[in-house]
């Protein structure tokens, strides 16, 4: 029987020109530290596509699900590996085909990778498509909308055979487009944010802001249960963790009421900054959304981006709070963040903030005594990374 195989297709890296094999060995890596639960016998390179092979030769469902969560991979099919010989990629199609699933219609799609095969394509359509009409009488050929496809392709003296394919996550393989620094609360939108810049190739590394010593630690547990979630995309670095508490209450009463989200925000990202001049990131990423909230006003995102020099990356400013909330469910934090848990962004929060702030009266703000998270020590900040401690019941 042929050996049961994982190929990867991908779109984007296809469009790289002399760079697409820098990308593609970066995703034969990302693929390597993914499936290390797994036994894998090799990962490598075949025309236009990466193959993944098990010890057993007979790569499992589960593997395939694993490879399909990893940024850059845009499909993933179980295929058979075949010899030339004729004899052995007919029955494997006919086996791909049953294993496929329901369907009425199908047809046939070969390619050829090696022209010294003898066979034409238009010569392995009919070869293969009769024998799968023998096969399947009560089922028709339909070539332009049919319900399943067995592809046929001949690379390197050998035939892959498959039907179904699992989507992938698409995007870019994590590593190829640098390091940012995300924002990273419990809630709904900021592990959306962290996502979706990680598919573009970025990795990420988390802060979290804490309500500590003024709250209890249960979003930093949540925030380690999104890092875990994550984890498998391979786009998740160090976490790290801020108690800011102490540090908010100091702000709330030293700024005016209506500006102290704005505050809160300025300070945070001039820590984020910082952590990202040790990490070596490029760019800092926040969850906010356009007017979602009174601080995601254009007046307060500019007030906010002032105090950094980095860029500030918000893949959510153009989406709804359902849009979001979908993602959430299709990566698997969802039910993490449905969670309640008190951190910094409820904490101390006025009555009436302002959504229109000027930044002559931030900058008034900003030059109360309110100047110790610039003078803090980087190792100070780092020493808050990682781990939490035993956690509480």
């Amino acid at each position: 029987m042929p050996n049961r195989v994982c190929l990867v297709h991908y779109h984007e890296i296809g469009l790289k020109g002399k760079n697409r094999a820098t990308f593609e060995n970066q995703l034969v890596n990302n693929l390597r530290r993914a499936l290390r639960g797994y036994a894998v016998a090799d990962v490598r390179r075949v025309s236009g596509h990466l193959l993944v092979t098990d010890e057993s030769g007979r790569v499992s469902d589960e593997m395939a699900a694993a490879i399909a969560r990893v940024p850059g991979v845009a499909r993933v099919s179980l295929a058979y590996l075949c010899s030339l010989s004729e004899q052995e990629y007919c029955g494997a199609a006919v086996k791909a085909l049953s294993e496929a699933g329901e369907f009425s219609t199908f047809k046939v799609h070969a390619r050829r990778s090696s022209t010294n095969y003898e066979l034409h394509t238009l010569d392995i359509h009919q070869l293969v498509g009769g024998v799968l009409c023998d096969a399947f009488p009560d089922k028709k050929v339909e070539m332009h909308n049919p319900d399943m496809i067995v592809h046929v392709l001949v690379v390197q003296g050998s035939v892959y055979v498959y039907a179904a394919s699992q989507v992938g996550v698409g995007g870019l393989p994590v590593g190829t487009a640098g390091k940012v620094v995300t924002l990273l609360s419990s809630g709904f939108d900021s592990p959306v944010a962290t996502w979706m810049v990680g598919r573009r190739g970025a990795i990420c590394v988390p802060v979290h802001f804490s309500g500590r010593p003024m709250t209890a630690d249960t979003s930093e547990w949540l925030c380690q249960d999104i890092v875990n979630a994550l984890e498998p995309a391979g786009i998740i670095g160090r976490l790290y963790v801020v108690p800011f508490g102490e540090r908010q209450r100091e702000i709330s009463l030293a700024v005016p009421q209506s500006l102290r989200i704005i505050t809160y925000r300025r300070v945070m990202f001039a820590v984020s900054e910082r952590i990202a001049r040790i990490e070596g990131a490029k760019a800092l990423v926040t969850g906010e959304s356009l007017g979602q909230v009174a601080s995601q006003t254009l007046e307060n995102i500019a007030a906010v981006n002032e105090v950094v020099s980095l860029p500030v990356l918000r893949p959510l400013i153009g989406s709804d709070k359902q849009e979001i909330m979908r993602r959430a469910e299709q990566i698997g934090t969802h039910e993490i963040s449905s969670q309640a848990a008190e951190d910094c962004c409820t904490l101390f929060m006025p009555r009436r903030p302002e959504t229109h702030a000027r930044l002559d009266a931030v900058h008034e703000a900003s030059s109360l005594p309110v100047s110790f998270v610039y003078q803090d020590e980087p190792r100070e900040m780092r020493a808050h990374h990682s781990y939490l401690g035993p956690r509480k019941a």
